[in-house]
């Protein structure tokens, strides 16, 4: 990996602009490099082109556009046609999204009512970044995808992030009612613990960081209490165990992530980027030696950390730890952008869903330059062994992230400096997108 600290200090200094008074050679080589989009056997052809590697993750520059969402699941679908693929991963909750995980590997095909009826129960908010239209018809297509195939080969579809996890701790004590015998007692007073101030965690949080309070201990026991009895209870019914575990590990590490973020720093984010990127490795390790995973999430997580600011600040991602464990050979990284167009977002957390403008790209940014080249849509590929081609892309320019919050007057903060062909593998620019279509209130 270059040595990028310099480069990236240079824009963070000068803005989004930087980089604007130079030479075109960074539109130049975009222009030679594009291929045009424009239909979904391009997309084919997109996925054909990633290599046989262990993780594929594919991110999305906001989380309520549409397009976003539909090439992703597109590009995964044929993925999935090649073989080879055993789950896809996403940022969601583990103990809601199980359930859609029970859906897809069902032996039922055509029950499409069902899946519409679970997207509804999604009520932690941000509800529309899985409960939309476009997700529903991704699951219908696995789940049909899936009846034909042996019930040992079917492809899962799991939430890794650390969130949910009242839903977690809630389906962790009905397993153990059922199964600890007389150790319940105990590990439900252990569980109770983090229960305390009204289920409220960030009310739970402060008091944690203020000295008041702690689970730590309580919560790690009913980790350690599980993987002591793995033997037994596996042996009972195994699917069973491993969501209940993961749902042990949910809200230890939920406990962790709230309390590191009511202290300040970037602890808490790297928390809950550990949380997800183990997540993602016990479900390769799950699957075999041989297994292939999907993952998708945000740029911010998928892309490396280490072509952007992140790494100055001390944080960590999904990207750059897969990139570590597995080698850069065996990780592919897809990340979106996008120009101009509407977004599902809130104005601030817990706040109702809207449907928001996306103003065009600032000038000098990645979007800006992107926009320049005149094709709606179009994908770039990344070599690193192509350094000619590449070198006009080492210079550091700010691309857009859209979180679930999203104020468009404060345009200038959502630019992440970005040194493309590091952060990904290949690029999928829109140039104009739409928002998600929510499914329920």
């Amino acid at each position: 990996m270059r040595n990028i600290v310099v480069l990236t200090l240079l824009l963070l200094f000068g803005g989004c602009s930087a980089g604007v008074s130079g030479p075109n050679d960074y539109i130049d080589s975009v222009q030679r490099r594009a291929v045009p989009i424009e239909s979904d056997a391009d997309l084919d052809r997109i996925a054909a082109a990633v290599p046989d590697v262990r993780l594929i993750l594919i991110g999305e520059s906001t989380h309520g556009t549409a397009e976003f969402y539909q090439k992703r699941a597109t590009i995964t679908k044929k993925l999935i046609e090649q073989g080879g693929i055993s789950f896809v991963a996403v940022e969601g909750d583990w103990a809601s999204i199980h359930r859609l995980n029970t859906y897809v590997k069902s032996g039922v095909a055509g029950e499409k009512d069902d899946v519409s009826t679970l997207l509804e129960q999604l009520t932690r908010w941000p509800q529309w970044m899985w409960a939309n239209r476009e997700v529903k018809e991704f699951l219908e297509w696995l789940q049909a995808h899936n009846t034909r195939l042996p019930y040992a080969q079917r492809i899962g579809f799991y939430g890794m992030d650390v969130y949910g996890q009242w839903e977690s701790l809630d389906l962790l004590l009905m397993y153990l009612r059922e199964h600890a015998g007389d150790h319940f007692a105990t590990l439900n007073n252990k569980a109770a613990c983090f229960t305390t101030y009204g289920r409220n965690e960030w009310v739970y949080a402060r008091a944690a960081a203020a000295g008041r309070i702690s689970c730590q201990q309580e919560l790690q026991d009913l980790v350690v209490y599980l993987e002591s009895e793995r033997k037994e209870l596996a042996s009972i019914d195994d699917n069973a165990y491993f969501a209940a575990l993961q749902n042990a590990y949910v809200v230890q590490n939920a406990e962790a992530f709230f309390r590191l973020a009511a202290q300040g720093g970037p602890e808490a984010w790297n928390s809950r980027v550990y949380h997800m990127n183990d997540t993602v490795n016990r479900l390769l390790a799950r699957y075999g030696n041989n297994s292939k995973g999907v993952v998708w999430a945000h740029n911010t997580h998928v892309g490396d950390a280490r072509a952007t600011q992140m790494v100055d600040q001390g944080r960590v991602n999904i990207g750059k730890l897969s990139r570590k464990e597995y080698g850069r050979d065996n990780v592919y990284i897809i990340g979106f952008s996008t120009y101009t167009g509407k977004v599902m977002a809130g104005s601030s957390w817990g706040s109702s869903a809207m449907r928001m403008e996306v103003p065009p790209g600032m000038p000098g940014s990645l979007e800006d330059k992107l926009n320049t080249i005149g094709l709606e849509k179009f994908y770039l590929v990344f070599n690193e062994d192509d350094k000619a081609s590449t070198e006009a892309f080492l210079r550091p320019l700010g691309h857009r992230a859209i979180g679930v919050v999203y104020n468009p007057a404060n345009e200038r903060g959502n630019y992440v400096p970005t040194v493309v062909p590091q952060r990904y593998d290949m690029l999928i620019f829109i140039r104009e997108t739409g928002t998600v279509t929510p499914i329920g209130d």
